[in-house]
Protein backbone atom coordinates (compact mmCIF):
# COMPACT_ATOMS: atom_id res chain seq x y z
CA UNK A 1 0.00 0.00 0.00
CA UNK A 2 2.80 2.42 0.90
CA UNK A 3 4.63 1.65 -2.34
CA UNK A 4 1.46 2.20 -4.35
CA UNK A 5 0.83 5.52 -2.60
CA UNK A 6 4.36 6.73 -3.36
CA UNK A 7 3.99 5.72 -7.00
CA UNK A 8 0.70 7.62 -7.21
CA UNK A 9 2.24 10.72 -5.63
CA UNK A 10 5.22 10.66 -7.99
CA UNK A 11 2.91 10.11 -10.94
CA UNK A 12 0.70 13.00 -9.86
CA UNK A 13 3.67 15.33 -9.44
CA UNK A 14 5.08 14.32 -12.83
CA UNK A 15 1.73 14.89 -14.54
CA UNK A 16 1.30 18.27 -12.83
CA UNK A 17 4.78 19.41 -13.90
CA UNK A 18 4.39 18.26 -17.50
CA UNK A 19 0.75 19.05 -18.16
CA UNK A 20 0.22 22.17 -16.03
CA UNK A 21 3.45 23.90 -14.97
CA UNK A 22 5.48 23.58 -18.19
CA UNK A 23 2.65 24.61 -20.56
CA UNK A 24 1.82 27.58 -18.33
CA UNK A 25 5.46 28.69 -18.32
CA UNK A 26 5.62 28.47 -22.11
CA UNK A 27 2.35 30.30 -22.63
CA UNK A 28 3.25 33.04 -20.15
CA UNK A 29 6.63 33.57 -21.82
CA UNK A 30 4.93 33.93 -25.19
CA UNK A 31 2.29 36.44 -24.16
CA UNK A 32 4.58 38.61 -22.01
CA UNK A 33 7.21 39.09 -24.72
CA UNK A 34 5.61 42.10 -26.52
CA UNK A 35 5.01 43.98 -23.24
CA UNK A 36 8.51 43.12 -22.04
CA UNK A 37 9.96 44.37 -25.31
CA UNK A 38 8.04 47.66 -25.05
CA UNK A 39 9.13 48.00 -21.42
CA UNK A 40 12.78 47.69 -22.45
CA UNK A 41 12.33 50.30 -25.20
CA UNK A 42 10.69 52.72 -22.77
CA UNK A 43 13.47 52.19 -20.24
CA UNK A 44 15.95 53.35 -22.87
CA UNK A 45 13.93 56.10 -24.56
CA UNK A 46 11.74 57.44 -21.76
CA UNK A 47 8.24 56.90 -20.45
CA UNK A 48 4.94 58.59 -21.17
CA UNK A 49 1.43 58.05 -19.85
CA UNK A 50 0.13 56.29 -22.97
CA UNK A 51 2.98 53.79 -23.24
CA UNK A 52 2.81 53.01 -19.52
CA UNK A 53 -0.91 52.35 -19.86
CA UNK A 54 -0.32 49.94 -22.76
CA UNK A 55 2.36 48.03 -20.86
CA UNK A 56 0.09 47.68 -17.83
CA UNK A 57 -3.29 47.13 -19.49
CA UNK A 58 -2.50 46.04 -23.03
CA UNK A 59 -3.31 47.52 -26.41
CA UNK A 60 -1.96 47.86 -29.94
CA UNK A 61 1.37 49.33 -30.99
CA UNK A 62 2.06 49.64 -34.71
CA UNK A 63 -0.50 46.95 -35.42
CA UNK A 64 0.91 44.54 -32.88
CA UNK A 65 -1.29 43.35 -30.02
CA UNK A 66 0.24 43.62 -26.56
CA UNK A 67 -1.08 41.71 -23.57
CA UNK A 68 -0.86 43.90 -20.47
CA UNK A 69 1.33 42.93 -17.55
CA UNK A 70 -1.64 42.99 -15.18
CA UNK A 71 -3.35 40.28 -17.22
CA UNK A 72 -0.16 38.21 -17.26
CA UNK A 73 0.02 38.45 -13.47
CA UNK A 74 -3.66 37.59 -13.10
CA UNK A 75 -3.45 34.51 -15.30
CA UNK A 76 0.15 33.35 -14.82
CA UNK A 77 1.32 35.03 -11.62
CA UNK A 78 3.04 31.87 -10.33
CA UNK A 79 5.24 31.48 -13.41
CA UNK A 80 8.67 33.00 -14.03
CA UNK A 81 7.11 35.35 -16.57
CA UNK A 82 4.45 36.34 -14.06
CA UNK A 83 7.18 37.08 -11.53
CA UNK A 84 8.98 39.33 -14.03
CA UNK A 85 5.67 41.03 -14.76
CA UNK A 86 5.37 41.94 -11.07
CA UNK A 87 8.77 43.65 -11.18
CA UNK A 88 7.94 45.64 -14.30
CA UNK A 89 4.46 46.51 -13.04
CA UNK A 90 5.86 47.81 -9.76
CA UNK A 91 8.44 49.87 -11.63
CA UNK A 92 5.77 51.42 -13.86
CA UNK A 93 3.46 52.27 -10.96
CA UNK A 94 6.40 53.94 -9.24
CA UNK A 95 6.99 55.93 -12.43
CA UNK A 96 3.42 57.27 -12.43
CA UNK A 97 3.52 57.90 -8.66
CA UNK A 98 0.99 55.25 -7.63
CA UNK A 99 3.11 54.24 -4.69
CA UNK A 100 0.79 51.78 -2.94
CA UNK A 101 0.45 49.73 -6.12
CA UNK A 102 4.19 49.93 -6.70
CA UNK A 103 4.80 48.55 -3.21
CA UNK A 104 2.26 45.76 -3.73
CA UNK A 105 3.86 44.37 -6.88
CA UNK A 106 7.49 44.96 -5.95
CA UNK A 107 6.94 43.24 -2.61
CA UNK A 108 5.54 40.20 -4.42
CA UNK A 109 8.53 40.02 -6.76
CA UNK A 110 11.21 37.41 -6.06
CA UNK A 111 14.64 37.89 -7.60
CA UNK A 112 15.30 34.13 -7.35
CA UNK A 113 19.01 34.64 -6.88
CA UNK A 114 19.41 37.48 -9.41
CA UNK A 115 20.97 39.78 -6.83
CA UNK A 116 21.23 42.95 -8.92
CA UNK A 117 17.60 42.77 -10.00
CA UNK A 118 16.51 42.10 -6.43
CA UNK A 119 18.60 45.05 -5.27
CA UNK A 120 16.89 47.30 -7.80
CA UNK A 121 13.52 46.08 -6.57
CA UNK A 122 14.49 46.96 -2.98
CA UNK A 123 15.67 50.40 -4.09
CA UNK A 124 12.38 51.05 -5.87
CA UNK A 125 10.52 49.91 -2.76
CA UNK A 126 12.65 52.34 -0.77
CA UNK A 127 11.70 55.15 -3.13
CA UNK A 128 8.00 54.30 -2.88
CA UNK A 129 8.05 54.23 0.92
CA UNK A 130 10.14 57.41 1.05
CA UNK A 131 7.56 59.22 -1.09
CA UNK A 132 4.94 58.16 1.46
CA UNK A 133 7.12 59.45 4.31
CA UNK A 134 7.37 55.93 5.71
CA UNK A 135 10.96 56.43 6.73
CA UNK A 136 11.68 53.19 8.58
CA UNK A 137 10.34 51.06 5.72
CA UNK A 138 12.25 53.15 3.18
CA UNK A 139 15.55 52.85 5.07
CA UNK A 140 15.02 49.12 5.59
CA UNK A 141 14.63 48.51 1.86
CA UNK A 142 17.54 50.76 0.88
CA UNK A 143 19.71 48.82 3.34
CA UNK A 144 18.50 45.47 2.02
CA UNK A 145 19.50 46.61 -1.46
CA UNK A 146 23.08 46.99 -0.24
CA UNK A 147 23.19 43.62 1.47
CA UNK A 148 21.56 41.34 -1.08
CA UNK A 149 24.46 41.65 -3.54
CA UNK A 150 27.46 42.09 -1.25
CA UNK A 151 29.84 40.41 -3.71
CA UNK A 152 28.98 43.00 -6.34
CA UNK A 153 31.31 45.72 -5.05
CA UNK A 154 30.07 48.51 -7.30
CA UNK A 155 26.34 47.96 -6.90
CA UNK A 156 26.36 47.03 -3.22
CA UNK A 157 28.48 50.02 -2.23
CA UNK A 158 26.27 52.45 -4.14
CA UNK A 159 23.16 51.00 -2.52
CA UNK A 160 24.67 51.34 0.95
CA UNK A 161 25.70 54.91 0.19
CA UNK A 162 22.12 55.64 -0.84
CA UNK A 163 20.87 54.13 2.41
CA UNK A 164 23.41 56.15 4.41
CA UNK A 165 22.46 59.38 2.67
CA UNK A 166 18.78 58.73 3.28
CA UNK A 167 19.37 57.89 6.94
CA UNK A 168 21.25 61.15 7.35
CA UNK A 169 18.49 63.12 5.60
CA UNK A 170 15.85 61.85 8.04
CA UNK A 171 18.01 62.58 11.08
CA UNK A 172 18.96 58.96 11.78
CA UNK A 173 22.61 59.66 12.50
CA UNK A 174 23.33 56.32 14.13
CA UNK A 175 22.35 54.23 11.10
CA UNK A 176 23.94 56.74 8.72
CA UNK A 177 27.27 56.43 10.53
CA UNK A 178 27.07 52.63 10.60
CA UNK A 179 26.29 52.49 6.89
CA UNK A 180 29.08 54.87 5.88
CA UNK A 181 31.56 52.95 8.03
CA UNK A 182 30.34 49.68 6.49
CA UNK A 183 31.15 51.03 3.04
CA UNK A 184 34.64 52.05 4.20
CA UNK A 185 35.28 48.64 5.71
CA UNK A 186 33.87 46.44 2.95
CA UNK A 187 34.53 48.53 -0.16
CA UNK A 188 37.69 50.62 0.39
CA UNK A 189 38.24 50.99 -3.37
CA UNK A 190 34.86 52.68 -3.90
CA UNK A 191 35.16 56.14 -5.45
CA UNK A 192 33.30 57.83 -2.58
CA UNK A 193 35.77 56.30 -0.12
CA UNK A 194 38.83 57.08 -2.22
CA UNK A 195 37.93 60.73 -2.86
CA UNK A 196 37.13 61.39 0.80
CA UNK A 197 33.39 61.93 0.33
CA UNK A 198 32.51 59.24 2.89
CA UNK A 199 34.84 60.79 5.47
CA UNK A 200 33.30 64.22 4.82
CA UNK A 201 29.84 62.83 5.47
CA UNK A 202 31.05 61.08 8.63
CA UNK A 203 32.60 64.34 9.81
CA UNK A 204 29.26 66.10 9.30
CA UNK A 205 27.74 63.41 11.51
CA UNK A 206 30.31 64.05 14.23
CA UNK A 207 32.76 61.26 13.48
CA UNK A 208 36.27 62.69 13.49
CA UNK A 209 39.36 60.66 12.68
Amino acid sequence: YVGSAIILLIGGWYAYQNFVVTPNEQKASEIIFPAENLFDKMAAAGFNKDSVNIVLNGGDVEGKKITGLLKVINQYGSTDAGNRAKYMTGARYLQIKEFEKAIKYLSDFDGNGASQVQSKAYIMLGHAYAEQKKTSEALSNYTKAGHVSEKDEFFAADALLLAASYASSIGNSKDAINLYEEVKEKYPSNVAVQNGEVDKNLAKLGVIK
